[in-house]
């Protein structure tokens, strides 16, 4: 059966940031699928509710608050995995993101934190989890890039630059561990998570943001989840390297800063 093949039934997957969003739809979407999850973000409440939601799936889920810039946290997430859950198939590095802002008010500083956050954490944790991946036989790793990774406008000097190196990274990182793992990412476009809530609570703003958007309406985190679950089921045993834009059809951003000329 076709359907067979999005199965996860007793992978084990970590995947960071998913106290809410993406990263909880995520964890969600493979719980259902029948992997268990390893937790992680900054706040326990959220990954509480997580887990028990994850338990009424009828899977496991380990809960481990803590900051992915740790590189202790990042190898403890894999040794729980391993250890607690018994092994490690499936990577998604979804933590990360900048604030934008106007070029001359962005420090060099911030620069560093953003490629940190988006780039390095996946690095490291990737890193960190290949013998287990390798052993696995069916190791998937699923980078959580962004639109703004290959579109241009004014603020994103920083996120989008570390997006850009995030996906690009994806492919590179794909031929280092192929044959036997596979390294995928998803652009992500507009989604109607609590980032946006300044433009969610903006009737004006959201009707922008809609009306340039080919599809006519934001994402939804279940829209990213789907995706994950392709790349990293057996449904999507033949990619590897690629990114996969699930942004509505946006070939611009949506909406603008609204910088003006220096």
């Amino acid at each position: 059966m076709v359907l067979e093949r999005f199965s996860l039934t007793d992978r084990v997957a970590v995947v960071t940031g998913s106290g809410r969003g993406i990263g909880a739809a995520i964890a969600l979407a493979f719980a259902e699928a029948g992997a268990d999850v390893v937790l992680t973000a900054r706040t326990k409440e959220q990954l509480d509710e997580v887990a028990a939601k994850v338990g009424d799936l009828g899977r496991r889920a380990v809960v481990m608050p803590g900051d992915v810039n740790d590189e202790a946290h990042l190898r403890a997430l894999v040794d729980t995995a391993t250890g607690n859950l018994g092994r490690l198939d499936v990577v998604v590095n979804n933590a990360g993101g900048s604030m934008p802002g106007p070029f001359l008010d962005t420090p060099p500083r911030a620069m560093v934190a953003a490629f940190k956050f988006n780039v390095m954490t996946a690095f490291t944790l990737t890193q960190l989890a290949t013998p287990a991946l390798l052993e696995s036989g069916q190791g998937a790793v699923v980078n959580i890039s962004s639109a703004m990774g290959r579109l241009t406008d004014r603020g994103y000097a920083a996120y989008g630059t570390a997006k850009g190196a995030l996906s690009h990274m994806t492919r590179l990182l794909s031929m280092d561990l192929a044959p036997r793992v596979r390294v995928n990412g998803i652009a992500v476009g507009s989604v109607a998570t609590s980032a946006l809530d300044v433009v969610l609570q903006s009737e004006e703003l959201h009707s922008e943001m809609v009306e340039r958007t080919p599809l006519k309406r934001l994402g939804d985190p279940e829209d990213i989840a789907v995706a994950a679950l392709y790349l990293a089921s057996p449904a999507g045993s033949f990619v590897t390297g690629k990114v996969f834009e699930v942004d509505g059809g946006i070939e611009f951003p949506n909406l603008g800063l609204g910088l003006p000329d220096l």
